[in-house]
C-alpha cells in the first residue's frame, strides 16, 4: 500500500446521504436530538480511516457565500429544498467529531467543496500522491486521472465504489474523462439545477460527443443534425455553453496542499469522549475509543450452591475495580455506598430468604448461557428490593440441582402478594417456565413502562440506567466479548465478576422502576401500561413457551416442487432472453433487459453504477415483454425456498420438536408487534404459492385443530369511526363490501356497476390513505398516470369529506403539540412535522396520519390477547394462544374445546375496544389440521 495517499472528503455530500439514510428509523437521543447524520458521517469517517488507512486526509465544505456561478445563473442550485433543521444542527457537532480525530476542515468562501476538492487533488497528485475524492457526486469525474479517484463510500451491508478513468468514461460511455463536463452541458443536472439543452439525455449526449467530441464542436456543427434533434441544440446554444461552464470544476482555488497539515494522526480521545458522551454514541464510542475488559477463568461447579474456584487467579486478571474503569468518569452507583451479596452457602441463602420474606416488591433478574431463552439454561438469578443493596444467586450447571434450589424459592415465587420488577421480564417468566416456576403475583416491566412513554426511543437497560440514573452500567461484553462466533457466556465468567455485574442490574432495575412509575401517571399513560403493555408480557412468554408444530415432510415436498417450478422458469427466462446469465446478479439482470431488450431507455441506475431490477421497477415493465413476469415469478418461488421451506425446519426446537418465534414488544413505535426466528409477521399471503406455506404450521395432534381469528379491514373501520364519516360508517353497517362500496361513490355508478378494475382502484385508495398516499404514489400503484390517479383521490375525498379532514387535524395536531396519540393514548413522537425541508416533513405527515390508526389496531389487538389469555386461564381450558400476525391470533385447541373456544375468542375481539360512531368490528374465525386451512 503507497505511503501517501490522500483522502479529500466532500463534506455536505456525506452528511446529507449519512442523515437520509437513517430518516426512516432515526436516531433520537434522551434529550430529542436527532443524530442521524452524525452517526452516520463518524461511521463512514472511522470506517475509512481503519479500512482505507490514508496516510493524509481533509474534510472539505461548502460556506453560504454565494460562489461566481450565482453571479453567472442566478438559479443555480435554486430548485433544492431548505435543508432539513436537525441536519443544519449537527453540523457544528460533526465538525467537533472531525477535531477530535485531528483532520483538517477546509473551506473557503466564494468556492464549493467540488473545486477545493480537485485545487487540492490535483496539486497533490502531481507531488506523487494517490488521490481519493471521498463523495457519491457523479460530477467529480472530470477530475480523474489515473493516480486520482473517486472513492464512493458502501452502502449498508455494501461495499465502496472505486471510480478511475476507465470507469468514469464507462459510466458516461464516453472516450475520456474531460468529457463529463460536455455531457454535463448538454443534458444539464437536476440536482444543481443546471439546465442543459432542453430534451436532450444522458444516452444522446453520449451519441453526440462520441461523434464530435466536444460540445463546442456539437454547436459548431449543429447545421448538420437533423430533424427535432438539430432544433433543440440550435435553440439551446446558450444554455449549453452556460450548463458547462457550471458545471466546470475549478481547479485554482486559492488553498495549498500542505503535506504536514494533512497528515492523519492519532485522535483528541478528550474530545471524542466529550462529543460521543452528548450524542448517546455509546456503541460507538466503544468501537472508536475502546473499553476496558476482564479476563475469563472458569468457576467449579456441582454443588448447589457453586463456588469460585479456590486456586490462585490468574496474574494476568484485573482487579474487580478495573470491571468499571471504562466508566469511572460518570457518576456511578458504584461511587455511592452500596451491597451486592453473593448467596453461595446454605447460610448466606438462610439470610437471603429471612431479608427477601420481609418485601412485598422486589427486582429479579436471571443470568443465562444463552439470549434464545428457550435453549438458556439458568447461571444465577439476583434479587433487589432496596437501594443499592441485591443478593445474587448462582447456579449449578446440573439442572437436578437447579431444580432443588428453585424449589427451595418456590414460596417466594409462590406468594401473590410479592410484585415482581424486571427489564423484559417475558424472557424471565420463560427461563423459569423452562424449570416448572411461575411468578404468582404481578411484576412491573420497566422495559415497558419506558415505551409507554417514548415507544420511538431506545429501550435497554443500559441506557436506560445512563439517561434517567446518570450511572453506565458494566457491559455484558466486558465479561464474556463482544457479539460473534467467538462469544462466551456467563457459566465461563468468575462468580465474584457475575455477581457484581447481576446484582448491579437488579439495583439499577429496581431504581428505574421508581422513576417510571410516577412518570407514567404524569404523561396518562397508566392506562396504556398497566391495562395493555405490562400484562402483554406474561400472554407472549406463554405463546413463545408453547410454539407451533411445523410439517417439515409437507415443507420437503413443498421445497423439491418449488425447486423443479424455478428450474422451469429459469429456462423459460434464458429462452425469451435468448441468452444464459445469472438470474441472482441484478448486473446481469439489468444489462438483458436494459441493453440487450431494450426495455426502457430511460432505465436509471443506482448508485453502484448498475441498473435498477427491484419489485417496483419490474412490475411497471410487466406489461412490455413476458421475461418480466416470468422474472417476479423466478423471485416469489427462490424467496419462498430460501426464507421459508429451507429455513424454518432449522429452527425447530430440538427437545420440543416445535417452532418457538420471539416476539417483540417495543420495536415499533406505533405499538405493532414484530416477530423474529423466524419473522412471523412476513409470511406472504397475496399469493397461491405463499399462502401455501402457512400449509407448514399444524396442530398438535389429531385431537387438536388450529384456530384462526382475524379483524376484517380494522384499519379503515377505525379511519370510519375516527372520522365520523358517514358514508365510510353506514356501508360497514350495511356489510357491504367496503372497496365496492368505495368505487361506486368515487366513480358515481351503482354497486353492482362496478368492474374489477374500479373495485381495485378502491381498494388502493382506501388502504393508500391510511398511508397518506400521493397522487404519484397511486399512479405507481397502479400503473396509471398521475392525473388519473389525482382525479381518484379527489374523488375519493369528495365522497368522503370526513376522512379529509381526519387527516389535516392529525397532521395539525402534530405540528402543535410534537406527537400524535391511538384511541389508548399510546403517543407517537413526530419529530420533524414542522421541517422546512417538503421531504423530511412529508415523511413525517404520513406517520402523522398513520401512527393513530395503525396504533389503535395495535391497542385493540392487544387488549383482546389479554382478555382471552385471562378467560381461558379462568376456564381451566387447555386451548393456547400460539401466534399474533398482524390483525390475526391462531389458537391450537382441543376438538373438545372447539365451539366454546371459537365464541370465546370471537366474542372477545369484537368487544376488546369499542369503536366511536358504533362502527361494527367483524372478526372472522374458522379452524382446521393447519393454519390455511384454519384462515
Amino acid at each position: 500500500m503507497p505511503d501517501k495517499r490522500l483522502y479529500l472528503l466532500d463534506a455536505m455530500a456525506l452528511v446529507y446521504r449519512a442523515y437520509y439514510s437513517l430518516m426512516r428509523s432515526p436516531r433520537i437521543t434522551s434529550k430529542g436530538k436527532n443524530t442521524n447524520a452524525q452517526f452516520g458521517f463518524t461511521n463512514t469517517l472511522y470506517d475509512l480511516i481503519q479500512k482505507q488507512q490514508p496516510s493524509h486526509i481533509a474534510v472539505v465544505w461548502d460556506t453560504h457565500a454565494p460562489t461566481t456561478r450565482h453571479d453567472d445563473f442566478e438559479n443555480y442550485k435554486g430548485n433544492r429544498q431548505a435543508a432539513p433543521e436537525d441536519l443544519l444542527a449537527a453540523i457544528p457537532d460533526i465538525k467537533e467529531i472531525i477535531r477530535g480525530f485531528n483532520i483538517p476542515c477546509i473551506e473557503k468562501d466564494g468556492y464549493e467543496a467540488d473545486d477545493i476538492i480537485g485545487t487540492l487533488a490535483l496539486e497533490a497528485a502531481g507531488k506523487g500522491y494517490e488521490v481519493y475524492m471521498v463523495t457519491p457526486d457523479k460530477d467529480y469525474g472530470q477530475v480523474v486521472r489515473d493516480n486520482i479517484f473517486i472513492f464512493k463510500p458502501a452502502t449498508k451491508g455494501g461495499t465502496f465504489e472505486l471510480m478511475g478513468p476507465k470507469e468514469v468514461c464507462a459510466k458516461w460511455d464516453i472516450d475520456r474523462v474531460e468529457q463529463v463536463i460536455d455531457m454535463l452541458g448538454l443534458m444539464g443536472d437536476a440536482v444543481d439545477n443546471i439546465p442543459g439543452i432542453p430534451g436532450i439525455g444522458e444516452k444522446t449526449a453520449a451519441r453526440l460527443l462520441k461523434q464530435y467530441d466536444s460540445l463546442e464542436n456539437i454547436l459548431e456543427h449543429a447545421g448538420e443534425l437533423k430533424g427535432s434533434l438539430g432544433e433543440k441544440v440550435r435553440a439551446g446554444r446558450n444554455k449549453a455553453i452556460l450548463s458547462k461552464k457550471l458545471a466546470t470544476i475549478i481547479t485554482n482555488v486559492p488553498v495549498a496542499f500542505n503535506e504536514a497539515d494533512f497528515l492523519l494522526s492519532g485522535w483528541n480521545r478528550e474530545i471524542l469522549e466529550a462529543i460521543f458522551a452528548e450524542l448517546e454514541f455509546k456503541t460507538l464510542s466503544k468501537r472508536v475509543l475502546g473499553v476496558a475488559g476482564a479476563e475469563k477463568s472458569v468457576p467449579r461447579q456441582g454443588n448447589l450452591f457453586p463456588v469460585e474456584s479456590d486456586e490462585p487467579a490468574p496474574a494476568s486478571k484485573p482487579a474487580q475495580k478495573d470491571l468499571f474503569a471504562a466508566i469511572s468518569d460518570l457518576k456511578t452507583i458504584a461511587d455511592t455506598p452500596h451491597a451486592y451479596h453473593l448467596v453461595n452457602t446454605p447460610e448466606n441463602f438462610a439470610d437471603f430468604i429471612q431479608h427477601a420474606r420481609m418485601h412485598t416488591e422486589m427486582a429479579f433478574d436471571t443470568e443465562t448461557t444463552s439470549v434464545d431463552p428457550r435453549t438458556a439454561s439458568l447461571v444465577g438469578m439476583s434479587f433487589s428490593w432496596k437501594n443499592g443493596e441485591a443478593w445474587y444467586i448462582p447456579c449449578s450447571s446440573n439442572r437436578d440441582e437447579v431444580l432443588s434450589l428453585l424449589a427451595q424459592l418456590k414460596p417466594l415465587f409462590d406468594n401473590p402478594e410479592i410484585k415482581w420488577i424486571g427489564q423484559n421480564i417475558k424472557y424471565d417468566l420463560i427461563i423459569l417456565k423452562n424449570y416448572g416456576i411461575e411468578l404468582a403475583g404481578p411484576y412491573f416491566d420497566t422495559m415497558l413502562a419506558h415505551y409507554a412513554l417514548n415507544p420511538g426511543g431506545k429501550q435497554g437497560m443500559d441506557y436506560l440506567s445512563s439517561v434517567y440514573l446518570q450511572y453506565q452500567p458494566v457491559s455484558i461484553e466486558t465479561l464474556i466479548g463482544a457479539k460473534g462466533k467467538t462469544q462466551g457466556n456467563m457459566r465461563d465468567v468468575p462468580v465474584e465478576d457475575v455477581k457484581e455485574y447481576a446484582a448491579e442490574d437488579a439495583d439499577i432495575t429496581f431504581q428505574l422502576k421508581q422513576v417510571f412509575e410516577p412518570k407514567i401517571r404524569e404523561a396518562k399513560a397508566e392506562d396504556l401500561f398497566y391495562e395493555v403493555e405490562n400484562p402483554l408480557a406474561r400472554v407472549l412468554a406463554d405463546m413463545e413457551f408453547e410454539g407451533v408444530g411445523l410439517d417439515v415432510p409437507f415443507l420437503d415436498q413443498y421445497g423439491q416442487a418449488l425447486g423443479k417450478d424455478m428450474a422451469a422458469v429459469e429456462n423459460t427466462v434464458y429462452g425469451l432472453a435468448g441468452v444464459s446469465f445469472n438470474l441472482a446478479s441484478p448486473k446481469q439482470l439489468g444489462e438483458v433487459l436494459f441493453e440487450r431488450l431494450q426495455l426502457d431507455e430511460k432505465a436509471k441506475k443506482t448508485k453502484t453504477g448498475q441498473y435498477a431490477t427491484g419489485e417496483a421497477v419490474l412490475n411497471k415493465l410487466a406489461h412490455k415483454h413476458p421475461i418480466v413476469e416470468n422474472i417476479l415469478t423466478y423471485r416469489e418461488l427462490s424467496k419462498l425456498k430460501s426464507t421459508y421451506v429451507d429455513a424454518l425446519p432449522k429452527l425447530i426446537h430440538p427437545e420440543t420438536c416445535r417452532l418457538h418465534t420471539s416476539f417483540n414488544q417495543v420495536v415499533v413505535s406505533s405499538g405493532r408487534l414484530s416477530s423474529n426466528n423466524p419473522n412471523l409477521q412476513n409470511i406472504p399471503i397475496r399469493t397461491e404459492r405463499g399462502r401455501e406455506i402457512r400449509k407448514a404450521f399444524i396442530a398438535r395432534n389429531d385431537d387438536h385443530v388450529l384456530v384462526s381469528a382475524d379483524y376484517s379491514q380494522i384499519e379503515l373501520r377505525i379511519v370510519a369511526a375516527l372520522s365520523g364519516d358517514e358514508h365510510m360508517i353506514e356501508a360497514f353497517r350495511a356489510q357491504k363490501d367496503i372497496h365496492r362500496a368505495t368505487a361506486a361513490k368515487v366513480y358515481g355508478v351503482r354497486e353492482e356497476e362496478v368492474t374489477a378494475e374500479m373495485r381495485r382502484s378502491a381498494k388502493a385508495v382506501n388502504f393508500g390513505i391510511i398511508y397518506g398516499q400521493s397522487a404519484f404514489g397511486l399512479s405507481e400503484n397502479l400503473g396509471i398516470s398521475r392525473i388519473e390517479a389525482r382525479n381518484i383521490i379527489e374523488s375519493y375525498f369528495k365522497e368522503y369529506h370526513a376522512i379529509k379532514i381526519l387527516m389535516e387535524q392529525s397532521v395539525a395536531f402534530a405540528q402543535q403539540h410534537g406527537y400524535v396519540q391511538t384511541m389508548k393514548g399510546r403517543r407517537v413522537q413526530i419529530a420533524d412535522i414542522n421541517s422546512a425541508n417538503a421531504t423530511v416533513r412529508g415523511f413525517a405527515e404520513r406517520v402523522a396520519i398513520n401512527a393513530p390508526i395503525q396504533g389503535s389496531a395495535a391497542d385493540m389487538i392487544k387488549l383482546a390477547m389479554i382478555r382471552i389469555y385471562d378467560e381461558l386461564q379462568a376456564r381451566k381450558l387447555k386451548a393456547k394462544m400460539i401466534l399474533q400476525v398482524h390483525d390475526e391470533l391462531v389458537f391450537d385447541v382441543p376438538l373438545e374445546e372447539l365451539e366454546s373456544v371459537k365464541e370465546l375468542v370471537h366474542d372477545t375481539m369484537v368487544l376488546a375496544l369499542p369503536l366511536p360512531g358504533d362502527v361494527p368490528v367483524e372478526v372472522s374465525v374458522g379452524h382446521g389440521i393447519n393454519w390455511l386451512d384454519a384462515h
